[in-house]
């Protein structure tokens, strides 16, 4: 489960079960000085999923995890996903499992994606294979949903992906209508995507010492790219005289141009003397596709390296990307184009982003009070 940065300053010690090895503890970004006692702790860790840290669970980490904080903590019940266990599927489950998947096969759904939608749907098996799986009704499949909300303490995002991979189901492989199995669906959250300073981003595309690694991170911020979309890159697909990078079956197997600055056309050649990769443009050392483990190891250790934001990682460069992109004035259709998104709305959640402080925004107090000396 990620927990969501509170609006206060105030680290939270969650409570652990009894049977728990480890301490969670969250400590808000500015607090650095707890941050670094923690860090201190033998055995600390940092879960960068959580957005939490974690010292070994004995009572006298417990007692120092709150003399650190000097007074000014919470305390609050650790949450567990109790594990949903897994269920040997009959004759009639294997069935429909075929059947899915040979719907989103002819769909052409990615192999990853097909292989989230057979393990949701495998949990929604487990309950109804002894039943003609055609006769059980949308009040069924919420009840059973409500019960892995209560019991299991399943996150929006598991609830999200098991309603997708039953409705997909019903609708691809049955042909049931749409509107039959209209299940109902955790509101909707707005989060303002996480951004770092212009200054991070320079201090972490320049730290790593290895051309191969600040050419990706470069890469990444400098074009706005999702994990996935720099992974997929081919060299033919550097456009260096007419300035782009084609992105070839992005989300939603789209095609797309984006930017490719001048600055990074630099850097790919260097980068090129030296690996000579001969199709992707970043290559393993078997000259298969670099690995999204060593993109995110490369991120983390820079992140680390230069003190920036914690909370950050590798998305965020294009979070990041999107966010000066506005700030500099680039048009939202071009950034709509550039990022692959279907809708301006998507976009739009980058104008909430943009760093608001009295350096870039007037306010009409200063407006109206220029030249006047205040009256204290």
């Amino acid at each position: 489960m990620i927990h969501q940065k509170p609006n206060i300053m105030q680290p939270i010690i969650y409570e652990p079960f009894k049977e728990a090895r480890r301490i969670k503890i969250f400590v808000p970004y500015e607090l650095e000085s707890i941050r670094n006692n923690v860090k201190k702790m033998n055995g600390s860790f940092w879960h960068p999923h959580q957005k939490l840290w974690s010292v070994i669970n004995t009572s006298q980490n417990f007692e120092s995890l709150k003399k650190m904080c000097e007074g000014n903590y919470k305390i609050e019940k650790d949450i567990r996903f109790t594990p949903i266990p897994s269920v040997a599927l009959n004759q009639n489950a294997i069935e429909a499992m075929f059947e899915l998947e040979k719907a989103l096969v002819l769909k052409q759904y990615s192999s990853s994606s097909i292989q989230v939608y057979k393990k949701m749907f495998s949990v929604f098996l487990a309950k109804f294979m002894q039943r003609n799986l055609k006769e059980v009704s949308k009040e069924d499949i919420e009840g059973f949903v409500y019960e892995l909300i209560k019991k299991n303490k399943i996150s929006e995002s598991y609830q999200n992906q098991l309603i997708n991979a039953i409705k997909a189901y019903y609708e691809h492989a049955l042909k049931m209508p749409r509107e039959y199995y209209a299940i109902q669906r955790p509101k909707k959250t707005v989060n303002i995507p996480n951004v770092l300073s212009k200054k991070e981003v320079y201090n972490i595309i320049q730290s790593p010492q290895n051309i191969k690694h600040k050419a990706i991170l470069s890469t990444i911020y400098g074009s706005g790219l999702r994990i996935s979309e720099l992974l997929n890159l081919r060299i033919a697909d550097v456009h260096s005289a007419d300035g782009y990078l084609f992105i070839k079956d992005s989300k939603g197997k789209k095609d797309r141009k984006t930017i490719l600055s001048e600055q990074l056309v630099v850097l790919l050649r260097a980068y090129y003397k030296v690996y000579k990769p001969s199709y992707w443009l970043f290559e393993g050392q078997s000259g298969e596709k670099y690995s999204t483990t060593s993109v995110r190891s490369i991120f983390r250790k820079a992140v680390k390296d230069t003190n920036s934001n914690p909370w950050a990682t590798v998305h965020t460069l294009r979070h990041s990307f999107a966010t000066h992109c506005i700030e500099n004035n680039i048009s939202m259709r071009h950034l709509q184009n550039m990022l692959g998104h279907s809708s301006p709305k998507t976009t739009e959640i980058y104008t909430k982003t943009i760093e608001i402080n009295n350096k870039t925004i007037t306010s009409p107090l200063d407006s109206l009070l220029k030249n006047i000396t205040l009256q204290l």
